[in-house]
């Protein structure tokens, strides 16, 4: 608990064994963190079995995607400040701590991969993947609200207040990859309030099942820009 005020941690997790131990426990050690809700997302491994005996929640998402898996836990989160994380090792839990003071500030708090200083010797987010996610991420300031500072269109490490994830969470669609790209400009169009900070980036243990490879991060972002355009000029109810 932070401030009299609950804190959810979820993790959206497809075959995640390697790392979904050290992830729980990494945020355990912060001491405040009121429930973690994995959210299997049809594992075939022991991704499961080993959330269980760190104790935390963990939840069946039977349709297949990053972002229903992401919906599905936002839907049963119980805490009044939900987290979005992944169970990969590429984030350090420490860095919440940065996320709750700003929390008290802003609706939304939504970190950054792509500030060079943060970013570590082997994390997948430099060259092509990073101009990308730089890119897409400035041309979304630019269609939505040019008086914030936008760097990267898919980081999942985020934190939302309960109260103002339910201006948004009606109006959710998407269940594949892109998902976060919908979050933020639902949250943008919505009136939601909030700030972008530099988190650490590390390399992920095991294989990224979204930008793994080049053509895969290609086809996400050409989604992602999709999202940005389309729901710009479209009514949202």
């Amino acid at each position: 608990m932070y401030k009299n005020k609950k804190i959810s941690v979820i993790f959206p997790a497809y075959n995640e064994e390697e790392n979904i131990a050290n992830a729980i426990l990494d945020f355990r050690k912060l001491k405040i963190i009121d429930e973690i809700l994995v959210i299997d997302n049809n594992s075939k491994d022991k991704t499961n079995k080993i959330a269980k005996t760190k104790k935390a929640k963990v939840i069946k998402e039977t349709k297949q995607g990053y972002g229903y898996a992401l919906r599905r836990g936002l839907k049963e989160a119980k805490g009044d400040l939900i987290f979005l994380c992944e169970p990969d090792g590429t984030f350090l839990a420490k860095d919440l701590l940065k996320f709750l003071k700003q929390s008290e500030k802003y609706d939304l708090v939504i970190g950054t991969r792509t500030n060079k200083q943060y970013i570590s010797k082997n994390a997948n987010m430099k060259g092509a993947l990073r101009l990308g996610n730089v890119v897409l991420a400035r041309f979304m300031q630019a269609l939505y609200r040019p008086s914030v500072s936008l760097t990267d269109c898919g980081c999942t490490f985020r934190v939302i207040k309960k109260k103002s994830l339910k201006l948004i969470y009606p109006k959710f669609s998407v269940g594949g990859s892109f998902f976060l790209s919908e979050f933020t400009v639902l949250s943008l169009k919505n009136g939601l309030s909030f700030k972008e900070i530099p988190i650490h980036y590390r390399e992920r243990v095991g294989e990224s099942k979204i930008t793994g490879s080049l053509k895969k991060s290609i086809i996400v972002g050409l989604q992602m820009f999709k999202i940005i355009i389309t729901y710009r000029f479209k009514k949202i109810v």
